[in-house]
């Protein structure tokens, strides 16, 4: 048989983190496949720093990112350099991941050539057009192109029956994040940050703190800001690692109002591996992140999102996650529950991570060789239900 030509499209951090894993089990199978890796580079430095981790050099690199750059311009840029890579490369299939324009982009240019698209990580919805902006309608978009569709948990599978999407091309595989994760994270990881490393020997109660989604910007994330203060103001047990977006919207209001706390370390972005080392360490999350909704859960730590959607309900479900919104009083009560009632922490803490068992990529991969008629056996399905 022919080698089945796979190209995965990524071009964002997250995406990488998610897809790099996908990338290295389909290498493990070189009679069968031939994975090609193409990024647009929506996010550069980000993007390269999950692929010098995963040791993975890109077969083709837009590098289309721009300072100031608009969703017209990444849109147009990626789509007009994707016809040409597809042209080239030819793939029987392409992959691409989640939600961002790079995922829409890379399924209508690959619909536009009239190959197969598989969506890693479909069926996540809010129900919400405008929130977040533009992921909701990026997923939707690219579920309404793709042929096979790797959705992360029931409930997304759930989302795609809802919207007549056909059976027979979904499949459960857990998320691939946790496979990333179980390669990644490591006891006694070295940050090389001595503010770091003594906050983590403290016996402080530690905070992680990440915010960037376009609409917390302003006077949502003042507040959420505003609310971080008060906190440490009322808990002295407690301190805060807040890594800053390089949004200088985000910055400008994180020093005015975050800038003189003594127990409140404002620090440079952090590249993958330290940040999910780091992770491991604290005791709370405070994000308006996706994907931290669904790491923290698999490292035991309480998250509470800063938005008042999410695309990800299974560990609301299970307890493990709380959505708080960015109002002050919300921010601050919640996370003073957290710390002032160990029983509540440790409901949180062990409550069942709904996102995976780390086999995700293996899945995916057994799913398309077994459907392209190798010589594989299908796994089953991801599930949380105990056997």
């Amino acid at each position: 048989m022919n080698k089945l030509k796979v190209m995965m499209i990524f071009g964002t951090r997250p995406e990488a983190i998610k897809m790099c894993p996908l990338v290295l089990e389909m290498k493990k199978y070189p009679d069968y496949l031939e994975p090609i890796v193409a990024v647009t580079a929506q996010h550069r430095e980000m993007l390269d720093q999950v692929l010098q981790l995963f040791q993975i050099k890109p077969d083709y690199d837009l590098n289309i990112m721009t300072a100031g750059q608009t969703l017209y311009d990444v849109t147009d840029k990626a789509l007009m350099g994707l016809k040409a890579v597809l042209e080239e490369a030819k793939p029987d299939l392409v992959l691409v991941h989640g939600d961002t324009t790079t995922t829409f982009v890379g399924a209508l240019a690959s619909f536009y050539k009239q190959i197969p698209v598989g969506h890693v990580e479909a069926g996540l919805r809010t129900g919400d057009k405008y929130s977040p902006f533009p992921e909701e309608m990026n997923r939707k978009l690219t579920g309404a192109i793709a042929d096979y569709h790797f959705a992360p948990t029931e409930t997304a599978k759930s989302n795609l029956l809802k919207e007549n999407i056909s059976p027979e091309g979904i499949y459960v595989t857990g998320n691939t994040v946790i496979d990333a994760l179980k390669t990644t994270v490591r006891p006694g990881f070295d940050f090389h940050n001595p503010k770091l490393e003594e906050a983590i020997r403290s016996d402080h109660k530690l905070i992680l703190m990440t915010t960037h989604r376009r609409e917390n910007l302003g006077a949502p994330m003042r507040h959420v800001y505003t609310a971080l203060k008060e906190v440490m103001k009322d808990h002295p047990e407690a301190e805060a690692i807040f890594p800053m977006h390089k949004n200088p919207k985000v910055r400008e209001v994180a020093e005015q109002v975050l800038g003189k706390m003594d127990r409140v370390h404002l620090i440079e972005p952090m590249d993958y591996e330290p940040f999910v080392n780091l992770m491991a360490e604290v005791d709370i999350v405070l994000t308006d992140s996706g994907g931290i909704q669904e790491e923290a859960p698999a490292l035991g730590k309480p998250v509470l999102v800063l938005r008042n959607t999410t695309e990800r309900p299974e560990a609301v479900t299970a307890g493990t996650v709380k959505l708080i919104g960015t109002g002050k009083e919300d921010v601050y009560a919640a996370t003073s529950r957290l710390l002032g009632d160990p029983k509540y922490y440790k409901q949180m803490s062990e409550a069942v991570n709904p996102y995976g068992d780390g086999k995700a990529s293996q899945r995916i991969v057994s799913f398309l060789l077994h459907t392209h008629g190798y010589p594989v056996e299908l796994m089953p399905e991801f599930t949380t239900e105990k056997k």
